[in-house]
Parts: C-alpha cells; structure tokens; sequence
C-alpha cells in the first residue's frame, strides 16, 4: 500500500463502495485500490486551468475577442443566399471556359484556311523544329536535321519552364518516320498556327499549353519545348490516342468486340489479338459503351456476368476487362456468323433500354480471317440502313481471307486493316477513328468537347507542372480541324484536333473561399456524375502523392458524398437541374484520423457551354453567415504593412495572371498595388474581399505589440516551452509570433508551404481553424499534429474567435499557440501529484505503480502517456478493454467512415491484367512460340519496335508481386460525447476488475483517463483504427457491374451522313479484292442508309 494511503474499517469500506459507484472493488485473492474520483477531478482541473492560463495568454485570444466585441455595433452580419452564389459561380466559370472555347475557334479557322490554300506537294522538303532534335548537335558541333538552335527561357507562367513563346514545336511519335511526305505536308500548312498561338496567348495570358494534334500522328505545341525519350529513347505520346482527341474526332458510341479464339489463333496471333482489343479499349471513353465477347465453335463473354449488356468504357470496366483478356486460350473452330448473329442482337437489345451513348455503332472483328462473306446476316440485322459499322482486324501475314473482310467493311461503312505484328496494332487501330469522325466532318460540326479531369504524364511539362504537389490535374477543351476542300467533302478527312489544357486550380481561382465558410466548399461533375473538382478527391498516392491512381479519372460524386444513399444531389447536377439538398455528413479531417459531423446545405446548377454542374456545400450554423465590416483604406493598408502579416496565396484578392507585369506579384503585393491609388485596370481585384481584410488588419493589429511585450519580458516562457503563436480569420489573412529563434523551432514545417492542412489553401481553411470552430465557445483545442514524419514532439492549441454572443455568430477568426509536447506533459505530471489532503499525503498519484494515467483528446489519441512509445497512438490501442467499455457506456461513440478511393494491397501470383501483352518480355517469348513454325517469314516481317513500344509501369505487376489495387474500405472514427463530462465504471476480466475514471479537463477538448493496471486484460483486442476491406461476393460484384448509374448523353450526335463515301474502307498488303466484292462495294456505296 503506498505511503499515506489510509485505510478505513471493512464496513466503511462497504459504505464507500456502495456510495462512490465501485470506485472500489474486488478480486479473487485481494481488493483493487480504489481511484477516487475526486481527486481524478482535482488533477483535471488543476491541468485545465493552468493550460487555459498559458493558452490565453500566449495567444492573444482574450485580447482579440475583445477587439472584436468593439467593432459589433460597427459590423454587418448577412445570411449567405447559397443558390445565388452558385450561380454567380457558375457564371464567372461559364465566362472562363467560354474565353477558352473561342481561342480553340480562332485556331480551327486558322488551321482550315490554311490547309484549304495548300497543295499537297510529296516531294516538299521543309526544316521545322523537332521537339526532340532542337538544340541537339552533332559530334562536328554542328546543329542535327530539324533541330537548329531554338531559344529557350525560363517562364513563370509555365513554372519556370525553359519555353520559346514565339514559336511552336512538332513531335512526332518514335514509331513514325519524321520526314514522311505527309507529315512534312501537314507540318508545313500548320505552321500558320504559330501566329494564332502568340495571339491567343496575349488575349487571354492565363492560357498555357496550346496544341494542335495531326491526323497524320504529329503534335503541334506552343509555346515550343524541347521534349527528351525516355531511357530506351523512345516518345510514347500518340497525340492521337489521347482522350481529348478522340472525344473532339468522334461522337459517343455503343461498340461490341468479337475475338476469334478458334485453334487457327494460336501463339503469337492471339497475343496480337489481344493487344488489339486492349488498344481498342484505350480509344473508348467516358461516352462509350462496350462489351467483348470471344467465339469459337461456341460464344464467351469475356466477362460472363455482363452476358446481353454493355457497360460504360469507364477506366474500372476497361481494367476489369483486360484482367479477363490473359484468360483467352485458342482453341476448336471459329464460327463467326454466330458471333456476328450474338453482336446485331446484343446492339439492337441494349438500344432498346434507352440506356448507352444513342449514337454510332460498331463491330469490331479480331480475326486471323474469315471463310464466308456472311451477307446473309448482314441483309437481316444491318441493311439497308447501315447503322452498325464493321471494323475487321485481320491478324497475321496471311491474306487468304482478306477479301472477305475487306468486302463486310466496305459493305457496312467500315474500315479494313491487317495487323501483322505488335508494333502495327496501335496505328492501325486509330483508323477507325477517322472514319467514325466523317459524318461530323460532312456536318461541319465543330463540337466543343471538356474531358473529365486527368493527369497526362508522358507530356514533357507534367513532371515540372506540379506546383510542388505532383502532377496537376485539368481538363482539356478541344475542337475538331476538318478540311473544307470541295473535292474531299463526302470523304470527311479529319486533320486533326486543336486543345488547351486548363488546370483544375484555374477554377478554383474563382470560388470566393471566404463566402464559403469554414467547412464549405465548391465542387463541380462531369455529365457521367465524375468528379472535376472537389476536396476529397485524392487522385495521387504513394511518396510525395506523385502516383497516379488507376481510376482516379473517374470517380463518382456518389463515392465522396457517400451519404445520400439514394443519388438524390449528384442525380440532379447531372440532369443540369437549379436547386438545393441537405444532409448530416461526416467529414473526415487530419489524415482520415478525426470526424466532424455537419448539416450541410447543398445549392448546385449548371456551368452553361459545358458538360459540368457546379455545387456549393455550406454547414450550418457560423458556416451560413457572413460579416461586412468597415474601415478606412489608410487605417486598413497601415496595419497591412506589418511584417508579421501574411494572406492566403492561393485565394483570389486580384487575379494576377491576367497580364504578365502582375504575375511575379505575390496576393498582398497585388493588394496593396490595388489600394496604392495607381489605377490599374489590367488588375482586377475583389474589392469586398479586400475592404473585409483591411478591417480584419486593423482589429487584429494589436496582438502585434501584444506578443511582442511578451517576448522583451525575459521572466516570461523562461523554458521556452510556449514557441509559435498565430492567428487566422476568415478572410484569409495571417500573423505569426515566434517566442524563439527559428533555428529553435521543434516543428519547422508548422505554417509553412509544407504543412498543407496547416495553412489557407485554394479549397480549405486550416485543420486547426477548422477543429476550434467546433469547440465550444472560450475553450482551446488541443491535439498532436499528424505530419508525414508522425511529428510527436508539439502540442497545438487553438481557439475559435466569435463575432457575437449568439448561435447564429459568425466566426471571426482562430488563434492558438505551439508549445513543446516535453513542457506539455511536465505541466499534466504536475497536476496530476496534486491532493487536497490537510498533512500532504496524498492517498493516490500517477506515479503509483498500480495505475496508469493518460490524457487523450476527444477523438481517443493520446497526448500524454507513461509509456512515450504511446504518444499519438489511438486510446483503443492501449486500452482496449476499457475503449470498449467508454463506448457502452456512451462517453465515445464509434462512427464508421467509407473510403471508395482506398487501395488494398494484394499479392499478384500472376499479372492480374491485360497490360502484360505490352510487356516487352512478353512479348519476345509468345514470339519466340511463332518463330519456331514460320522462322525466316517472321525475322523479316516482325517489327522489333515492339520491344520498347511498352507500358513499362506494368513492371510492378509482375509473377509473385505485392501491388495496389483500388479497394472499397470503411473504417471507424471516435468522437466523444460533450454532455458526459465525467465517468467511471469497470470491465470483468477473466476473474479480476479493471477499473477506471475518466474525467473532462475543463475548458478544452482533453479527458484525464486513470486505469487500474493490476487486472490483465490483454484478453480483449486493441480496439484499431484500421481500414477493412469491404469484400463483395461474386453476386454483388455482378450487380456493381450491372448498375449503371445516371449520366447524361453529349449534347450532339454524328453517327452517320448520306453523303460518306464508304469505299473508303481501307486496304491490305498484297490484297486484290474479287469483282464480286467490288460490285458489291460499290451496290451499297450508291445505296446509303
């Protein structure tokens, strides 16, 4: 028994037992020490009030709510009218992507004049500058072919990137020879476009890349930028396969693929065939619906629950497809008119559902040839209309076959190509593309099409463009190129794509993030429900966030508002629909680590000119009112001045990429330039966020001198425990106070760019402005903050400041301190060896063998802990019998959190998809099967490009590999429940009773837990909070593929013209068609429709 403990006579024993709830119980084989709770609350209270003291006092809080109280008579407050806002929104976008769209038309005009005045010369010769070759010389010093010296500097605007903003280079793919008659011709009529680009540029200084991508296969950028190969020298960029090309060449379309897997496509035919398919699903988009069926003597669906239907070309169903095509074997006999029956009948069917693109339609045939024409199935299911186009892929060398489907292309408005090797498959794919493309062409339709947001990495600014934060996400607004010949107009020839890349910041350069509360928010879909922008998308993993997801592209409103179960907002902001929506979300804040539970008030509409819907999400209470105070501009610009203040540079004071003189221009020079009287109207500014800044400037400008007497006084913060205070209001605006020298700092990350959820960003406030505004009124919260490095050594404490005395107050701002979690806990030891005992024998301490003390905060983490190992470790992991005892009791409540964008590592026995058909490796050995039948054929034949024509990245699939796949996890958050300030209680452990008090230090977010440890527990499991897959059976994972969600068609539709000329259908190596399939050909050709 420790010293001073006093012990009373068994029957007052009983007496206190009984009277103090088992503050004292038994065992089997002798009696627990009981934990007074008293002196629990003693210890709490002690703590409490001595860190509030140091808590308010270093911060400034007291002084600051007091210089706002002085302003109340002076200040506004307004209720936020959130449907007007969005609107307002939705028009400042509308008015910036609309800016875009015409610098796209002036291109297109360009590019068509310029081509309609050229003459197609094949033996023009032309130096342009290759984006390769330019600067690049030879071992003489002299200047390479089509590389020359091109001025190169470094520009701000495009991050710092050495760029030429006079001129535009050409790359051209490494699989196309660079000299080619076509590509010279293109290149030459396109460098029309160089004086466009400058022009487009000067009109509008916040475009960046322009382009245009040829028919042909080369790419035009501006401004000009040396590209480099990789390290096997190649350039894997196709401007052709990217989706903003293709969206802006073709309309929406429902596409079935049938794979000839008969014993004939054995070796390296099928590993042909399958790259083909896999190419071909690289071309379908957001827009497009599929399916892949294999046959034989029998028909396969590739994927056998998705049996009669199509699915959407989304980038998930792509993958899962291509995880199914290495399950093709060949075998038996290839009986294609009962595949060909299967397609007509699955296109007709899935029509008739209303659901799928509405548009164009195909066939795509994967075949090493065919002994019959079939026209007898063609006259029933496809003419004489035609509106589904057959594309036939003849795999391999021989052209027996070729004929036959040559004569089903031409006679179905399609397209014929023989792929004989792996480097053939990609550009011989792409030609369907442009013949889907001639009914737009023949229209004259220059569409203008916004893909979904995306990340390009092959591009050679994506490694730079990144803002420090990895790759940066945009969408891509593109228009067609057409030529407008007489001659050529019923053979609708496609010349390219013209594109502009806008990042996805540009929007939120928009969005007023002080009209949007301190957990509000702006978030904007696509037609298909897909994520352009919004806080909880999280595209990126892995060190540095530098990775890309693999369906990060397309991730559904529904899977970050998970709350509305039934689709109701996202369902709406599809369909284009003006309105409102409210729901209690959970919101997951500091690393997935914390929970705040809101009411949140969604107003959303449509972005005119675009596929988009714009929403804006406002919490209730402070977060839906807002406060117009006024001061003047001397007052307001001489406390902006100090040294000490700083404002958040990623929210939109005055838009400094207007004109090149602004952009070196930081926010508050940009401010102050604003207020200094020089009439600028390059510079615009928003002048009430502004005039609510100045006022801010001047009510805080006191704790300047505030904090500084602190720091001149000597006596004070003598241990320097207390390092940082700061401050934070609404509108953005900052100050900083260290107490030490910055060399001294524990936490040099904390405020700075570093600390990302530390400071205002475009689409968030602060994590510890966020935190205090929940807390009550008056008290701090204090927390460890998680940091990449699970930086343990700081405490933080914030609190909010109110604007009123009322529910409906605004918050005016948040101040709080950093001190050292060392002088932290000395201060919680402390307290916690306090008794009121009259002699000073305190009958109960921390330093007692017998217990254990904690402190933990309102989400369980522990802040102090005997063992230091447990610092920022979740309570449950400690504790785990008395964590579950806390939750029945109700002192914390568990509340479970969904993560649709989670990865789940999985260990691959095998590659787990069709990417391995692009491994090069793989490639040599399934040839090396084909080697062995037709050897001296095959060395002549077979294009060794193959070998780096590769998806390298796959690498980290291969045999025996863990990887990450995407994953649906849920894992629990803890909360404390505010009404229970304090409790005991004690859990059954196999024959002995832990017991426990837990008790509330008051005016703070912190619970004082002492535990007695006598009693093994170890019995019960930590309670964890892990993520746990979210497995679904093979019935569910059929329905999830079913279930197509609402989206909605493009607004245009070109799947087919009278006047196409369809004996345009392509060709083969050595084919002569039969005079019957010509006439044929020719029969329909002058029969349309």
């Amino acid at each position: 028994m420790p010293a001073g403990q006093i012990c009373l006579p068994a029957g007052a024993c009983l007496l206190l037992l009984f009277g103090t709830l088992s503050s004292r119980v038994t065992e089997v084989g002798g009696t627990h020490q009981s934990i007074p709770p008293s002196v629990v609350k003693l210890w709490a209270s002690a703590f409490g009030g001595e860190m509030k003291s140091i808590s308010a006092k270093y911060s400034g809080s007291q002084l600051l709510q007091k210089k706002y109280k002085e302003f109340e008579r002076a200040v506004r407050v307004e209720e936020i009218d959130g449907l007007h806002l969005v609107k307002r929104l939705a028009q400042d976008m509308e008015e910036m992507f609309h800016k875009k769209a015409e610098a796209m038309k002036r291109l297109v005009e360009a590019a068509e004049e310029a081509h309609l005045q050229h003459e197609e010369d094949p033996d023009l010769q032309y130096e342009y500058f290759n984006a390769v070759l330019i600067n690049e010389v030879n071992e003489e010093g002299n200047s390479v072919e089509l590389g020359g010296e091109f001025i190169l500097q470094p520009n701000d605007h495009f991050n710092n990137l050495s760029v030429n903003l006079s001129l535009s280079v050409v790359q051209v793919p490494t699989n196309m020879y660079n000299k080619d008659s076509a590509i010279v011709n293109g290149v030459y009529w396109s460098e029309a476009l160089n004086k466009v680009f400058v022009d487009n540029f000067e009109k509008d200084p916040s475009l960046i890349w322009q382009y245009f991508g040829s028919a042909k296969g080369f790419f035009r950028q501006y401004p000009g930028i040396k590209w480099k190969p990789d390290e096997h020298g190649v350039i894997a960029f196709d401007c052709r396969n990217r989706k903003w090309y293709i969206q802006a060449a073709t309309s929406p379309k429902n596409v079935v693929i049938l794979v000839d897997v008969s014993g004939s496509m054995k070796g390296l035919r099928l590993t042909i065939a399958k790259q083909t398919v896999s190419s071909i699903l690289d071309t379908l988009g957001d827009d497009d619906f599929f399916n892949i069926i294999a046959y034989n003597e029998e028909l396969h669906y590739v994927e056998p629950c998705l049996n009669g239907t199509l699915v959407q070309a989304d980038v998930t169903n792509k993958d899962h497809f291509r995880e199914h095509l290495d399950k093709l074997f060949a075998q038996g006999i290839g009986m294609l008119d009962v595949g060909l029956t299967e397609a007509f009948n699955l296109l007709s069917d899935f029509n008739e559902t209303g659901r799928g693109s509405e548009c164009s339609q195909a066939i795509m045939l994967v075949t090493d040839g065919a002994v019959d024409t079939y026209d007898a199935i063609f006259a029933k299911y496809n003419w004489p209309d035609r509106k589904v186009r057959i594309f036939p892929y003849l795999i391999g060398r021989e052209s027996a076959f070729a004929d036959n489907l040559k004569w089903m292309a031409c006679a179905n408005k399609g397209y014929f190509t023989q792929i004989s090797t792996l480097a053939d498959v990609q550009e011989n794919v792409m030609e369907y593309l442009h013949v889907l493309s001639r009914p737009k062409v023949i229209d004259r339709e220059h569409d203008t099409v916004w893909t979904e947001a995306y990340i390009d990495s092959t591009l050679p600014q994506a490694q730079k463009l990144d803002d420090g934060s990895g790759p940066v996400l945009m969408t891509t607004v593109a228009m067609p190129v057409f030529s407008t010949k007489n001659e050529t107009r019923n053979r609708g020839i496609l010349l390219g794509v013209v594109g502009t890349d806008v990042p996805v910041s540009e929007l939120l350069k928009t969005i007023p993030k002080y009209k949007l509360g301190i957990h509000g928010y702006a978030f904007a879909i696509t037609n298909n429900g897909y994520i352009l922008t919004h806080p909880d998308l999280r595209p990126m993993y892995g060190e540095g966030k530098k990775r890309r997801k693999p369906n990060y592209s397309s991730v559904d409103l529904s899977e970050v508002e998970w709350e509305d179960k039934d689709d109701t907002l996202r369902n709406a902001m599809v369909n284009r629909k003006t309105g409102t929506f409210s729901m209690e979300v959970t919101k997951s804040i500091d690393k997935g680590k914390r929970v705040l539970i809101l009411h949140n008030d969604y107003y959303y509409t449509d972005i005119a000119g675009t596929p988009f819907s714009l929403g804006v999400a406002l919490s209730r209470g402070h977060g839906k009112y807002f406060f117009r105070g006024n001061v003047t501009i001397e007052e307001g610009l001489h406390d902006l001045e100090h040294p000490d203040v700083a404002v958040a540079d990623e929210w939109t004071y005055c838009n400094t990429g207007d004109h090149p003189e602004h952009r070196y221009l930081s926010q508050i020079e940009a401010i102050k330039l604003h207020l200094s009287g020089h009439d600028d109207p390059q510079l615009k500014c928003d002048k009430e966020l502004i005039q609510e800044v100045l006022f801010d400037a001047v009510v805080t400008a006191p704790l300047e001198a505030y904090w500084t007497s602190l720091v001149l006084n000597k006596s004070e913060n003598s241990d320097k425990g207390v390092e940082i205070a700061y401050l934070g209001t609404r509108t953005g605006l900052s100050r900083i106070n260290l107490f030490v020298v910055s060399d001294e700092l524990t936490n040099q990350d904390f405020l700075t760019a570093e600390d990302k959820e530390g400071v205002f960003n475009a689409d968030h406030f602060p994590l510890w402005y966020k935190r205090a505004a929940e807390q009550v009124p008056g008290t701090f919260v204090y927390s460890l903050p998680f940091t990449g490095s699970e930086n343990k050594s700081v405490v933080l404490a914030s609190t909010a400041i109110q604007l009123l005395d009322e529910r409906k107050s605004p918050i005016a701002a948040a101040v709080g301190i950093q001190m050292k979690l060392e002088f932290f806990q000395k201060k919680f030891w402390t307290a916690s060896r306090q008794c009121a005992a009259l002699d000073g024998k305190c009958s109960i301490s921390c330093d007692d063998e017998n217990i254990n003390c904690y402190l933990i905060d309102n989400n369980g983490f522990i802040l102090v802990a005997e063992d230091y190992t447990l610092t920022g470790k979740f309570f449950g992991e400690a504790e785990g019998a008395v964590m579950n005892k806390l939750l029945q009791m109700g002192s914390f409540k568990r509340v479970t959190l969904y993560d649709y964008q989670a990865l789940c590592w999985v260990f691959s026995e095998s590659s787990g998809s069709g990417h391995t058909l692009l491994d090069p490796y793989f490639a040599f050995f399934s040839a090396i099967k084909w080697i062995l039948t037709e050897l001296v054929i095959f060395l002549v034949e077979f294009n060794l490009y193959s070998w780096w024509h590769s998806d390298l990245t796959t690498k980290a699939q291969r045999l025996g590999r863990s990887m990450q796949v995407p994953c649906d996890t849920e894992y629990p958050a803890f909360v404390s429940e505010r009404t229970i300030k304090e409790n005991m209680g004690h859990t059954d452990c196999d024959g002995c009773i832990k017991s426990f008090v837990i008790q509330q230090i008051p005016s703070s977010n912190l619970f004082m837990v002492v535990v007695d440890n006598k009693c093994d527990c170890s019995m019960f499991e930590p309670i964890t909070m892990d993520p746990i897959e979210i497995m679904y059976n093979e019935s569910l994972k059929c329905e999830r593929l079913k279930m197509q969600k609402d989206r909605r068609r493009p607004d245009t539709c070109h799947p087919f013209h009278p006047e196409e000329n369809s004996m345009e259908c392509g060709g083969a190596l050595g084919l002569a068609p039969s005079l019957s399939a010509i006439l044929l050909c020719v029969l329909f050709a002058v029969h349309p429709r």
